[in-house]
């Protein structure tokens, strides 16, 4: 068991949350049992991830995307309604991290996306910038184009959409999971061979085939499946507590 305030407290100051200006609130959204044993974390607090957190016993779920985004309807209706509903009256905690979990550097969505593909990671997307949503690096040996998008889809389940902005091998890669495709252009000046991120918009076909660089849009969902994952099985073995990852299938 650990208190929620030390759980809460901890994920805060180890997430540095505070020293971020986000869509979001990050921390706790919604208050529930006072004490936790059992953690289920997930990508987004959907109906379905909220039911299985009920449904494990839980009293805690940890997630990427979580609610109260900013511009949405202030009115408690619909499934708004329904997901709340559920958690009050389970006393299922509800703590969400998003731009600090894209950019830690051990437990971060961009970094664990690099261990998981075996990328070195050299800096920021944004070089100047110490808290870079994105990364580059470099792949251990290069590979053309199909190999790279056979090796996202074996490693994330999910075919990539390939944009082969040119015929050349893949060597230097930037990336950034998620809803990151206007970031290309941060890639094409620094010069990487290929970019890679969770979403595609019709822009950046021509940004990728116009500046010559391979594009790979690899799935929101599957690219940020491994931050809140590692958050979890952290606090897990810190804590002592009990954790699950329940992967809800998303196929955008």
């Amino acid at each position: 068991m650990v208190e929620r305030s030390t759980l809460v407290d901890y994920c805060n100051q180890l997430l540095q949350s505070d020293a971020f200006q986000d869509y979001c609130p990050n921390g706790l959204q919604v208050e529930g049992a006072q004490q936790v044993r059992r953690l289920v974390t997930g990508v987004t607090a959907s109906q379905a991830l909220v039911d299985a957190a009920v449904a494990a016993g839980a009293q805690m779920l940890l997630v990427h995307h979580g609610y109260f985004w900013k511009g949405e309807g202030p009115t408690i209706t619909g499934i708004k309604q329904r997901r709340l509903k559920t958690l009050l009256t389970h006393d299922l905690n509800l703590l969400a991290y998003h731009l600090p979990l894209d950019v830690h550097g051990e437990v971060g969505n961009n970094v664990q996306l690099a261990r998981l593909m075996g990328w070195s990671v050299l800096g920021g997307l944004e070089p100047a910038n110490p808290r870079s949503v994105g990364l580059h690096g470099e792949l251990a040996e290069a590979v053309d184009g199909a190999t790279l998008a056979g090796q996202l889809a074996n490693a994330l389940g999910r075919e990539p959409l390939h944009i082969a902005g040119n015929d050349r091998p893949i060597k230097r890669i930037a990336w950034c999971t998620g809803a990151a495709q206007g970031y290309i252009d941060r890639a094409i000046s620094l010069g990487v061979d290929a970019y890679v991120t969770g979403e595609v918009s019709e822009p950046t076909v021509h940004a990728a085939r116009e500046n010559g660089i391979h594009f790979f849009a690899a799935g929101h969902h599957a690219t940020e499946r491994y931050g809140v994952k590692a958050l979890g099985e952290h606090l897990a073995e810190h804590f002592g507590i009990e954790h699950q990852f329940i992967d809800i299938d998303n196929p955008v």
